[in-house]
C-alpha cells in the first residue's frame, strides 16, 4: 500500500522510473524547483516500500470565478498502476485546492490519444471543457478537462463545454 506525502526536493532525484511513459511529460529541473518553491502544498508523492510509486505536481492560478487548482503533471510507475495510487494523488490535489485555496475547480490537460487517462479522469468527475488546438509539440491538440469543486455549486466552471480555442487564446484568458 502506498502512502501519500508532500514532495521533497530530494524526491526529484528518485522519480525517473516513474517518468518512463510515452504520455508522461518530463520537464527540466527549473520547472520542478519552481513548483516546489511556489506551490509546495500542491506537490506530493506516493511512496511504497521506500520507492516512489507516483507523483503529482500542481499549482493554483486564475482570478475571480476562474480561481482554480491545476494538475501540471501526474505519473504512476507501471507496477503501481490500477492500484488506486493515481486516484489518491488526484484526491490530494483536489483537497488542497478546495480546503486550502478555496478554488472553484481543478483542471488539467490531456492528449486526446491518451484514452485510458481520459476515461480515468471522467471516472473522477472531470469533463472535457474545451479542446486547445495544437497545444502539444507536433501540433497535437489537448483536452482541457475540469472538475467543479464545492465552491462552484452551480457548476459554472463547466458551462458551455465543448468548444475549441488556440493556445494563444488560452494564455490570453489566464
Amino acid at each position: 500500500m502506498a502512502s501519500i506525502r508532500p514532495m521533497m526536493l530530494d524526491d526529484l532525484l528518485h522519480f525517473n522510473a516513474v517518468n518512463l511513459d510515452v504520455f508522461t511529460e518530463t520537464f527540466n529541473m527549473n520547472f520542478y524547483f519552481n513548483y516546489l518553491t511556489r506551490w509546495p502544498e500542491c506537490c506530493a508523492v506516493a511512496e511504497a516500500d521506500g520507492s516512489i510509486a507516483g507523483y503529482i505536481i500542481g499549482k493554483v492560478e486564475g482570478a475571480g470565478a476562474n480561481w482554480h487548482g491545476h494538475v501540471s503533471a501526474i505519473s504512476v510507475a507501471p507496477e503501481f498502476r490500477r492500484t488506486g495510487v493515481a486516484n489518491r494523488l488526484m484526491e490530494y490535489l483536489e483537497e488542497v485546492s478546495e480546503e486550502m485555496h478555496d478554488c472553484y475547480f481543478v483542471d488539467l490537460f490531456v492528449r486526446p490519444t491518451n484514452t485510458a487517462a481520459i476515461k480515468f479522469y471522467e471516472g473522477l468527475g472531470y469533463v472535457i471543457y474545451r479542446t486547445v488546438t495544437g497545444y502539444y509539440s507536433g501540433d497535437e491538440d489537448a483536452y482541457d478537462m475540469r472538475k467543479p469543486l464545492r465552491r462552484d455549486d452551480q457548476r459554472k466552471s463547466v458551462e458551455n463545454a465543448g468548444y475549441r480555442i488556440s493556445p494563444e487564446q488560452l494564455h490570453a484568458s489566464a
